[in-house]
């Protein structure tokens, strides 16, 4: 019986002009509309846990929920989720990158790039070191008003081997659709943990140290410093220059199929796993779900109980305490007196699991007094 082919555009479904009897090469509707086929989290950069705007950034910063960008020398940044996507393409949410202190000459080596690192155990579909070993294809909506060449950098953390791909932003300020496919690497498995196996690097800038050399866009290397992000364009080069992505997509094969929308609840499931806030609002803002402890002679006790279990055992590094009221981390409201106290907990965890950590702290707080708190815990690759 012939049945009706179809290819996707970018944008939608589209018919070929013809009927098949043979399906053998086409990608049919049922196959592109399986489940979890995104091997990335929060492509829709719908969370943002941390708040929706982190200024001042030279380092590392949040907005959206696994995707911090990181820079190095490299000017100023302001990170934000924004309330903006493609027309009629279903995101209503972006992450943005903008520049407030530029670097128009940066230093040799100098970088900013926008990333997501993947544990290992999540990616064994990829077969990757094997002689099955797949091909990828990253698909995500892009816009800037500086045009010019970007690179991507796919990068095997486990095997530190990697592959560069350029794309090019043709028109200032106006959504673009990308694709970018990578031939499979038969060389290096990735390990099956809850560990960092592979990232995503998007460049936005980098000094001579990774610019200098011949791209590697042919096929997976040990990457060679000067290699791994030529022709990047200088998001940096003035203030107020802008990059937005949304609506990212990882996925096996060699070609891109329709954004897989997953209900909000999933996706923010999903990164409670490495983040988790006890309250889900800006961290200076009106707090909800404070927990309340009481202290015992003078040393305060807190438990800290996640509702999704982490990536690893909680450590005590890996908590901060805020002020319920105000939001001041390290710090617990007295509820009797509407006073504030110093909580910092003295480096040790009991009964610490993925999903329940207990915190010391030996300091003046006042005896059998309740006293409330929020709490964030970090378990990011």
């Amino acid at each position: 019986m012939a049945k009706q082919a179809y290819v996707y555009s970018g944008t939608d479904w589209v018919p070929l002009a013809s009927e098949v009897t043979n399906l053998s090469g086409y990608q049919t509707k049922a196959l592109a509309q399986a489940p979890y086929r995104n091997l990335l989290i929060n492509g829709a950069m719908q969370v943002a846990q941390r708040g929706t705007s982190t200024a001042s950034v030279t380092g590392t910063g949040y907005a959206v929920d696994r995707f911090p960008a990181d820079f190095s020398s490299l000017g100023t940044w302001t990170v934000s989720q924004e309330s903006d996507g493609p027309t009629g393409s279903g995101f209503v949410r972006s992450a943005k990158i903008l520049c407030t202190t530029a670097d128009a000459s940066p230093a040799a080596g100098d970088y900013g790039l926008f990333r997501q690192s993947l544990e290992g155990q999540n990616l064994q579909s990829i077969r990757k070191g094997t002689a099955s070993a797949q091909q990828l294809t990253l698909s995500f909506w892009v816009k800037s008003n500086v045009t010019g060449t970007y690179i991507i950098e796919f990068v095997d953390t486990d095997n530190t081997r990697s592959i560069s791909k350029s794309y090019t932003i043709s028109s200032s300020a106006t959504w673009e659709y990308k694709t970018v496919t990578v031939p499979a690497d038969t060389t290096g498995v990735l390990d099956n943990d809850n560990n960092g196996s592979f990232a995503l690097y998007w460049w936005l800038g980098a000094g001579t140290t990774w610019t200098s050399g011949t791209l590697a866009s042919t096929t997976w290397v040990s990457p060679t410093s000067a290699n791994r992000a030529v022709g990047q364009t200088n998001l940096a080069s003035a203030t107020n220059n802008y990059w937005q992505i949304t609506g990212v997509q990882l996925e096996v094969g060699d070609t891109a199929t329709p954004f897989e929308f997953k209900p909000f609840a999933e996706d923010l499931r999903q990164c409670r796993r490495y983040f988790e806030a006890s309250w889900y609002s800006n961290i200076n803002s009106t707090r909800v779900n404070s927990e309340q402890s009481v202290s015992f002679s003078a040393d305060g006790y807190i438990m800290v109980r996640c509702l999704e279990p982490k990536r690893d055992t909680i450590a005590a590094a890996d908590v901060v305490i805020h002020n319920a009221n105000s939001g001041t981390t390290n710090q617990v409201r007295n509820t009797n007196t509407n006073g504030t106290n110093t909580f910092v907990a003295d480096g040790n965890a009991i009964a610490a699991n993925t999903r329940v950590v207990s915190l010391y702290d030996f300091g003046s707080l006042s005896a059998n007094t309740p006293y409330d708190y929020n709490w964030t815990v970090n378990k990011e690759l």
